[in-house]
């Protein structure tokens, strides 16, 4: 695993190359899927997530951001909710499946003829994701209970009753 070191100048030295790195260097890491961990030079704790948190910043401040104002006005709200661990665990489960899904398609690219059929299936997934992830929301922010338009009920109520007849 590649240390990097935080000095309190706020510059990182990556231990490896033996050489002062941007956040930028970093960021290509990640994109190479190198393992690394950021320390505090001076006191040696793990800093690793607040130097991501910094590259996600970076990125969203860029210009084609993933998160909305919305998506990241409710990511903020679960901080307090109950759901806290289970949305954590819902967006880490779905970043998994999206990654697997990706790589599968970008195997099918070089491997098969038929990449089309690979990007539609990918296509598909990911609306699936996306109808999931809608579906958690709308129960998170209900109260863990399904958001039914009032106007919605009388209707169900009417198909029950003429299911029965």
């Amino acid at each position: 695993m590649r240390i990097i070191k935080k000095y309190p100048n706020r510059r990182l030295y990556d231990t490896e190359k033996s050489s002062y790195i941007t956040l930028a260097a970093v960021y290509q890491l990640i994109r190479e899927g190198l393992d690394f961990k950021v320390v505090d030079a001076e006191s040696g704790e793990d800093i690793t997530r607040s130097i991501l948190i910094q590259i996600i910043i970076e990125q969203e401040n860029g210009e084609s951001p993933i998160f909305t104002t919305e998506m990241l006005t409710k990511f903020i709200g679960f901080y307090d909710d109950a759901a806290k661990n289970l949305f954590g665990e819902f967006l880490e489960k779905n970043l998994q499946i999206f990654t697997e899904h990706q790589k599968r398609y970008m195997a099918g690219m070089m491997d098969n003829p038929m990449s089309r059929v690979m990007q539609d299936m990918t296509e598909r997934n990911l609306d699936f994701w996306k109808g999931m992830q809608q579906r958690f929301f709308d129960l998170a922010t209900t109260g863990m209970r399904p958001a039914g338009k009032p106007e919605e009920a009388p209707d169900a109520e009417a198909d029950l009753k003429k299911k029965r007849q």
